[in-house]
């Protein structure tokens, strides 16, 4: 399918590479018996895999975009400049550890505060969903061979299909009886989790997706996908936003009213937005 130009078109080719590369290493280490874990000061795992796919990704970056910033989960911030790049290399780690294929690598980049190209590989699922500023959102394995993505048109919450992350994590926050208020108004509710939550609202298959807390590197690449397939980020009120730098932008969409207050169409949930 021939996707629209974009000023970040090369930006977004190089995600690509990013990713095609990347993507053998975590396949190889996925499911493997040496596999090496440990954990993280804030209790999160993180393994082998982890840390030589952010470390190629870096590696890439700094010949092909020597002059951009790098902000990884595993390794912080490097470099400055209004062009940063943002990468999870596997987001899903849990998942990752377990044996279970939903976990993907996550490459964004951002230019002057904004969110201008979102990547994300899940190669366990066989699949692949991107987006550059002001060209769409697609999903497929390759540029050459992709599928334009739109948010569904379902606009009642009574109608709505929510996606969500682990009770325990809204508990933890302080926002598991709000949460369980919106869960209530659903038609259905399933714990996809993670990135895949926010990729199915961008196919149309699931209208909300929430999180209770999320980082840069959780979220950046998502943001293009969402908005590109014409969804929309809000907080658990219905308050606009979010984008990779600040924690509450105000975006355009035209929003039905219920009982809980502004429920857009093919909303996703994030509260609070962004942190770092």
């Amino acid at each position: 399918m021939t996707q629209p130009d974009s000023s970040y078109n090369d930006d977004l080719r190089l995600a690509h590479v990013l990713a095609d590369s990347v993507d053998s290493l975590t396949m190889e280490r996925f499911k493997a018996l040496d596999l090496q874990v440990e954990t993280k000061p804030d209790l999160s795992p993180v393994t082998d895999a982890d840390k030589a796919a952010e470390e190629a990704i870096r590696g890439q970056l700094s010949r092909s975009r020597p002059r951009d910033a790098v902000l990884g989960e595993e390794f912080g911030s490097t470099g400055h400049g209004s062009r940063r790049w943002i990468i999870d290399p596997i987001d899903g780690t849990k998942n990752f550890v377990r044996g279970v294929p939903v976990w993907a690598t996550l490459i964004a980049l951002v230019d002057e505060g904004e969110v201008v190209v979102g990547l994300v590989s899940a190669p366990a699922l066989g699949k692949r969903w991107w987006a550059a500023k002001g060209s769409g959102a697609y999903m497929g394995r390759s540029l050459a061979a992709a599928t334009r993505l739109k948010v569904s048109n379902v606009s009642r919450l009574e109608d709505a299909s929510l996606s969500y992350s682990e009770l325990s994590e809204w508990k933890q926050h302080g926002k598991l009886d709000n949460f369980l208020g919106l869960e209530n108004d659903v038609w259905r509710s399933r714990a996809y989790g993670d990135f895949w939550s926010y990729c199915l609202v961008a196919e149309g298959a699931v209208d909300i997706a929430a999180e209770p807390e999320l980082q840069v590197y959780d979220m950046a690449a998502l943001v293009p996908i969402v908005t590109e397939a014409g969804g929309r980020f809000t907080s658990l009120d219905g308050a606009d936003g979010p984008s990779a730098e600040t924690p509450s932008p105000r975006t355009r969409s035209s929003i039905p009213r219920s009982s809980r207050g502004s429920t857009p169409n093919s909303t996703t949930f994030c509260s609070p937005l962004f942190t770092e």
